[in-house]
């Protein structure tokens, strides 16, 4: 077989060019720490580490999403423990207005302190998140939830859904709590019932909140939960009945009610119960019970109603209200004043109570966004070790090839130089 001067240079340049690729390509690898440098190097581990790169970019989109949502829930349980406090405050504030020493100047300056509580209780409700939004108006994140003032009420414009984000790729969770279930419904009274005397009572009586002795008797499903408690006065001897207002008789009689004297003889100090003290009066039990002190005038009436939603706005507003009537020197308009300080006492507890509960599920919240960043860290290290096992050079392997290339390519050109010297003139003349 006979080889061409010009096929020995051709093969020669070529397989110097294949060496100077093959270590091009090795030092690439070792100067990026890369296997695979494009998708012809391993087309397989390419496509595989495509699909773990797009699963990686997913959970990192998720772990900024419970960032965020983990500032939105920690601002809104902020501006909640606010809200807190500031109840805790107005608390007291009627606390000391319920003395009987205090003048009518006195419970306006209360009034008046109260009312700047109330203008920082909007503006906790109208508070707006780093993005502007308001926090309290559900999916109306650009409407302002609530308006209104002390004397004509406040009205809520929000909605009741609770924005979400998607901190996993299985776990939407919601960053947000409505305003309407917040601030508008709180349980009225002790969170059973809510006393109401009757504007026109004439009496000094001034209740307490009352209370359940036995839930299961309240929430029997024969308890009509509306109640009137009539007050007659005659010969000095105070009576009392218990209408069911869904039937329109007398729980102590079973019978229309009827006139004075009425079933019951009311002492001071007396608890009102109810439940059949046997006898003439039929049997019932729904185990609520209240008490008072003062005394009842003639024609006097109590409403007994099962807990209904309350607003925080209205509890503050009415008992901002009833502070700033003058009552001093008149028994009945001071006992008036102090039974709506009780019930603004009691339905700022149940508000509070509920601000607890809106407090306690952003906590749990909380804990669950702290878990899945765990787990999503956890789930990003397998990733990167997937990656790391399709990808990453072996260095002690690319070395060694290295080393082995260079003393081809060596020999490669050592052996070029000694073949392309080959010449039949280098033998002639000689």
């Amino acid at each position: 077989m006979r080889i061409s001067t010009n096929t020995l240079y051709e093969t020669g340049t070529a397989g110097l060019l294949r060496q100077s690729t093959d270590l091009f390509r090795l030092q690439q690898q070792l100067s990026t720490g890369r296997r695979v440098l494009a998708p012809s190097d391993d087309p397989v581990a390419s496509a595989r580490a495509l699909e773990i790169d797009q699963s990686k970019s997913m959970n990192d989109q998720y772990a900024l999403n419970r960032r965020d949502a983990t500032s939105a829930l920690g601002f809104a349980e902020s501006q909640l423990a606010t809200a807190g406090e500031l109840l805790g405050t107005i608390r007291e504030r009627l606390v000391q207005a319920r003395s009987a020493a205090l003048a009518d100047s006195d419970r306006k300056a209360i009034a008046t302190d109260i009312r700047a509580m109330f203008s920082e209780m909007m503006g906790i409700a109208n508070s707006r998140d780093a993005f502007g939004d308001y926090l309290f108006s559900g999916y109306k994140s650009t409407t302002q939830p609530f308006s209104g003032s002390v004397e004509a009420g406040v009205s809520y414009a929000g909605d009741d859904g609770q924005r979400e984000a998607q901190v996993a790729s299985n776990r939407r969770l919601a960053i947000s709590d409505s305003g309407s279930s917040v601030f508008m419904r709180a349980p009225s009274g002790n969170g059973n019932f809510s006393l109401t005397p009757d504007p026109a009572n004439r009496g000094t009586a001034v209740l307490d909140s009352g209370g359940v002795s036995d839930m299961s008797k309240w929430s029997d499903p024969n308890n009509p939960g509306d109640f009137d408690i009539v007050f007659a006065v005659s010969g000095g001897v105070t009576t009392y009945d218990i209408i069911d207002n869904s039937s329109g008789n007398s729980l102590l009689t079973g019978a229309a009610p009827g006139g004075a004297p009425l079933p019951r003889v009311f002492q001071k100090g007396d608890t009102i119960t109810l439940r059949s003290n046997g006898g003439s009066e039929p049997p019932f039990d729904f185990g609520a019970r209240f008490s008072m002190t003062g005394a009842p005038a003639d024609g006097d009436r109590v409403s007994m109603k099962i807990s209904s939603a309350q607003s925080v706005f209205d509890t503050i507003g009415d008992v901002i209200l009833a502070l700033e009537q003058p009552a001093s020197g008149d028994a009945n308009a001071l006992a008036k004043v102090s039974n709506a300080i009780g019930s603004a006492m009691s339905n700022i507890d149940q508000a509070t109570d509920n601000l607890l509960t809106a407090r306690a599920r952003i906590g749990s919240r909380s804990t669950e966004l702290s878990a899945l960043d765990s787990l999503g860290d956890e789930v990003n290290l397998q990733f990167e070790t997937s990656l790391s096992n399709l990808r990453d050079l072996n260095y002690t392997e690319a070395i060694s090839k290295l080393t082995q290339n260079l003393s081809y390519f060596q020999a490669a050109q050592q052996s070029f130089m000694k073949v392309s010297g080959l010449s039949l003139f280098n033998y002639i003349g000689a």
